[in-house]
């Protein structure tokens, strides 16, 4: 099996040319690289595509800088849904398999219920309409695939989440962190296992292909994922210089930004589960092995 993959270079491209590599030769390829991996550039992409003649691609590239899409909106929707619908189209033509990634902010966040694949979608920001719009292009061209919707997600390389708070409470006394968003945290590395495992399962087994969530089980707010990595931190002996009782739970109210963010972020991951089964560990599974390598480092 001969797989194209397209953003090497982000947190979850990195751990798929791991777990992508038990499946075949994989090409993996990032923005600055020749041929055109670039996806601002789409018939660039195309001709990429072409070029190699892969049996599976998969997309990681995104464009996912979501207060700057309110403003840099073509750009946003070029990367995140003319290019992969154009990937798509071409993977019809081919009979080629793809594999893209999506995010909860298809949703309008309301409610507090996880959020299931049939579920009415309603984005409230310019980056959750663009990656509806490659969802809807990808499905639209009749190409054999699968989407995974996934949320929060993060990785022990690169920057995230935990590595902010962590600096963060070695510097200051206080800190507010936002308590009314809900979700869980995925770690880049379950999602590549999973999308090698599914893969597999959806080649032996076409009816498979579709649109799934995918994220650990459990929930919390980013209040309570900060408070569980300084708490991990402190127990490891680095050096926290917030106390416990002087991390502040906040509204995000608190702390504007030019793109809404949803509230719920929860996602039923039981299609995906049954489809190909698989069993999700806790969020916290995944949050303390990237804390273990993080600050062993």
């Amino acid at each position: 099996m001969k797989i194209l993959l397209f953003g090497k270079s982000g947190q979850l491209g990195w751990e798929l040319q791991r777990s992508l590599s038990l499946l075949g030769q994989v090409v993996a390829m990032g923005t600055n690289d020749s041929p055109c991996a670039d996806f601002r550039d789409p018939s660039g992409v195309a001709a990429t595509l072409r070029r190699f003649s892969p049996d599976v691609i998969v997309n990681a590239a995104a464009y996912t800088a979501v207060d700057r899409a309110e403003t840099d909106v073509e750009t946003a929707m070029t990367v995140n849904a003319v290019t992969p619908g154009m990937l798509a189209r071409v993977a019809a033509e081919t009979g080629t398999f793809l594999v893209h990634y999506s995010t909860d902010y298809v949703f309008d966040g309301t409610g507090s219920a996880p959020w299931r694949e049939s579920d009415p979608v309603n984005p409230v920001n310019v980056y959750g309409s663009s990656k509806l719009a490659g969802e809807e292009g990808i499905r639209a061209s009749g190409c054999r695939h699968l989407i995974f919707r996934t949320s929060w997600v993060y990785a022990s390389r690169g920057n995230n989440f935990a590595r902010t708070m962590l600096k963060l409470a070695q510097e200051r006394e206080t800190l507010k962190v936002i308590n009314d968003q809900v979700g869980a945290p995925t770690g880049a590395d379950l999602l590549a296992d999973i999308t090698a495992h599914a893969i597999r399962g959806a080649q032996r087994e076409p009816a498979l292909s579709g649109t799934y969530h995918c994220a650990p089980a459990g929930e919390t707010t980013w209040y309570g994922y900060a408070c569980h990595v300084i708490s991990r931190a402190r127990a490891a002996g680095l050096p926290i210089k917030v106390a416990d009782a002087d991390i502040q739970a906040v509204p995000t109210s608190d702390f504007p930004t030019p793109a809404r963010r949803p509230a719920n972020s929860r996602l039923d991951t039981s299609k995906l589960c049954k489809a190909f089964g698989l069993h999700m560990p806790p969020w916290q599974t995944g949050v303390d092995r990237m804390l273990a390598e993080i600050l062993q480092r």
